[in-house]
């Protein structure tokens, strides 16, 4: 669980309306009002000879529930009546963004369906209503709707409320899902009996709220999270006759490894993965037989990261072995060492390989090659093979939901900038590709209204840093118009070029959205994250800026119209350029900002942080804590002009902990020399991802939006 802003809320794209883009412009003026002022308390940081005052140290105490616990809450609720006074001229503004937004989301609709063993799974949702129903039918669409779980019912009268991990049993007859009630993402595990709708008396706390069925019908094996670090410990073997207490049949020691339980697609086998950033080891066991003892696929090796897929002849193994970009190796069922390993699909320069899915007679790779997604379609048991055909310049594609081993078809899934998100079924051996459902966008949308591009910008050491963006046609090239720039770049999650209907809300008001793809992403492949981490991890920042600066030079946009966005990992990025190039940005939206980054990696009671000592350094070694510290934003705030901020958090985040944007703000607004407007917004019944409704976050985007145009003068 890495500081990740989910896709569906940090990606900001594209739909369609009817509004124009000769919007009237009138500054917004900005109610006279104090802001809050947090105290300063006494706490020093003294660390390899470097001391270091922290007077918003205090503000982590809301979890700790120490004595400042009460203060803390009172000084995030002043922070939100200041920001709802300072937005209140765009109540209005903010409720037609809503409302509009709302309106291009098909109230009443359903998923694809999906088969596996036997029956058809999918999901549907009613209009007005904010969750679902998961349900299901047997052996023919036509056949009769069971209702698994009707969310909308287990969720009324809660403020958030999350189910995960939906899985039924072999026999078909039980259901095991999770539950979060207060957005830590800490599940959890109950189970149904499908037949008689009853909840059955086992309930299983503190997971990651997925159960994985052994084959006998009775076992279910799950992971659990240590109750303070909240991070992934232990594997359990839960077993719901003859009232055994759970096992612990894996417990890892090492803490900067996440550890989880699957199963594989064949059936055959349970595979606990255990990873961290370098390296990986698998373990695994015949399914039919849950009480067995799990064996070692090949010991961890030092920085070899490695995963496995079952077919029914071979095992085949994606690694990093010798391979920076991975390679696909494939070994017998009986002897798994690395020293029986057989290249298959060899290492490329060029190529990244992503991900491995096994069907009976083919096996499909996702690669990345020149920052796209493509699809590789190999045969088994034999040297054929063939890709499926892209033709936009700037999209994005990905596996679909393929439970069913013996499918003679793919499901994938197809979406760019302008191209509403597709569901295609793909025969494996006719190549026959058929359209399932393409995204519709209430009140119509005609994608030749817009213009989509991939450009390129040259950082500061010479490579060149993909751009997507879109915008309305109509556009003229002349600085005067306002421009959204996104990034995230860690982890080595790649940002790409998706479609949503949100904003269109700011395309129609004549602004460009752009994605920039920095380095520390893996969007070109392994590298362009190993640039981007540990002590390169600079090479993100100014690669956004050089993206800024490229933006303005070619006239998309000027410094009095460009603004920028990031959450999470991406809010870190934020708060870095905002202090890095506060000059070139009007406005910064950072949400849920990782910001805090030595104080965080130094607590390692903190969920997440020994996770990822290999992703920022651990700070208890002199050479990251000095790093760390010289692009951390809240140790680099300085007396000086600073843009416009709208800072979100939420008080029960269990990724970026809510003080970290608190602690942020304060020392801002003590230091800052401008009079430029800056907000912190702190949800207080919500965590990382915000609100859990289907509709409820269009509010969190209205208030983003209005931030925006606000600043842009625009006011309807």
């Amino acid at each position: 669980m890495k500081r990740i802003f989910p896709i569906s809320v940090i990606i900001l794209l594209i739909s369609s309306c009817s509004e124009s883009t000769n919007m009237k412009k009138e500054a917004y003026n900005w109610p006279v009002e104090k802001a809050p002022i947090a105290a300063q308390k006494e706490h020093i940081r003294i660390l390899h000879g470097d001391t270091v005052p922290d007077p918003y140290y205090w503000m982590i105490d809301y979890f700790k529930k120490g004595p400042d616990s009460t203060e803390v809450l009172n000084y995030l609720k002043s922070e939100n009546d200041y920001t709802e006074k300072m937005m209140a001229g765009t109540k209005e503004l903010q409720a037609k963004l809503f409302n509009e937004m709302k309106a291009r989301i098909k109230e009443k609709d359903e998923s694809v369906p999906v088969f596996k063993n036997g029956y058809f799974y999918y999901t549907r949702v009613e209009e007005g209503k904010q969750y679902y129903k998961y349900c299901r039918k047997k052996g023919s669409l036509t056949a009769k709707e069971e209702i698994l779980l009707d969310v909308d019912k287990m969720a009324e009268g809660k403020p958030y409320y999350n189910v995960t991990g939906m899985s039924v049993s072999p026999n078909n007859n039980l259901l095991v899902f999770g539950i979060d009630e207060v957005s830590r993402r800490q599940y959890t595990l109950k189970i149904k009996n499908i037949a008689t709708g009853e909840i059955l008396p086992d309930n299983i706390q503190g997971t990651n709220g997925y159960g994985v069925w052994a084959n006998d019908n009775n076992t279910i094996f799950y992971t659990l999270n240590n109750p303070i670090t909240l991070l992934s410990e232990k594997i359990m073997r839960h077993q719901m006759l003859g009232g055994k207490k759970d096992i612990t049949v894996y417990h890892e020691k090492d803490n900067s490894n996440y550890i989880g339980v699957s199963k594989s697609k064949n059936g055959r086998y349970i595979f606990i993965s255990s990873q961290a950033t370098l390296s990986s080891e698998q373990f695994y066991i015949n399914a039919d037989e849950p009480e067995s003892v799990f064996q070692s696929f090949q010991p961890r090796i030092k920085n070899v990261l490695y995963d496995v897929v079952a077919l029914n002849d071979k095992f085949l193994i994606r690694t990093n072995e010798n391979a920076l970009n991975f390679k696909v190796m494939e070994c017998p069922l009986d002897k798994t060492n690395h020293s029986f390993w057989k290249e298959l699909v060899p290492h490329r320069s060029d190529v990244l390989i992503q991900n491995v899915e096994a069907f009976k007679d083919y096996t499909v790779i996702t690669e990345r090659k020149n920052g796209l997604i493509q699809l590789n379609i190999k045969q088994n048991n034999s040297s054929a093979e063939h890709y499926i055909q892209f033709d936009e310049p700037a999209y994005s594609a990905n596996l679909g939901s393929n439970p069913e081993f013996n499918s003679a078809s793919l499901r994938y899934t197809y979406t760019s900038l302008t191209t509403p998100f597709s569901v295609y079924d793909y025969e494996l051996s006719t190549k026959i590709k058929t359209l399932k459902k393409q995204q519709e966008v209430v009140g119509g949308y005609n994608p030749s209204d817009y213009t989509s591009e991939r450009i390129y910008a040259i950082a500061n050491d010479g490579t060149k840093i993909p751009i997507s963006l879109v915008y309305k046609k109509g556009l003229k090239k002349d600085g005067t118009a306002p421009l959204l720039l996104y990034a995230y770049g860690s982890y080595g999650y790649s940002i790409d070029a998706d479609f949503s209907s949100t904003t269109l809300s700011l395309l129609n008001r004549g602004f460009v959205y752009a994605i920039a793809h920095i380095r520390g992403g893996e969007d070109l492949g392994r590298q362009w994250y190993e640039d981007g981490k540990l002590l390169k991890k600079k090479n993100s920042f100014t690669d956004f800026i050089n993206c800024g600066e490229f933006l303005i030079k070619n006239q998309y946009t000027s410094k009095d119209h460009l603004y920028a966005n990031g959450g999470s990992a991406g809010g870190l990025l934020m708060g870095a350029v905002t202090n890095m190039a506060p000059e070139l940005w009007k406005g910064v939206i950072a949400e849920v900002p990782f910001v805090d980054v030595v104080n965080t990696m130094l607590d390692e009671s903190i969920p997440l942080t020994t996770n990822e000592f290999d992703e920022w350094g651990n700070p208890k070694e002199e050479v990251y804590y000095a790093y760390q510290k010289s692009y951390s934003p809240y140790e680099n705030v300085e007396k000086k002009n600073y843009p416009h901020l709208l800072v979100t958090t939420g008080l029960h985040d269990s990724q970026v902990q809510y003080f970290e944007p608190a602690k942020w703000v304060a020392r801002l607004r003590t230091m800052k020399k401008d009079q430029n407007v800056l907000l912190l917004k702190t949800n207080m019944d919500y965590g990382h991802g915000g609100a859990s409704g289907r509709f409820d976050y269009l509010k969190e985007t209205a208030l983003n939006f209005a931030f925006l145009l606000a600043l842009e003068g625009i006011s309807e």
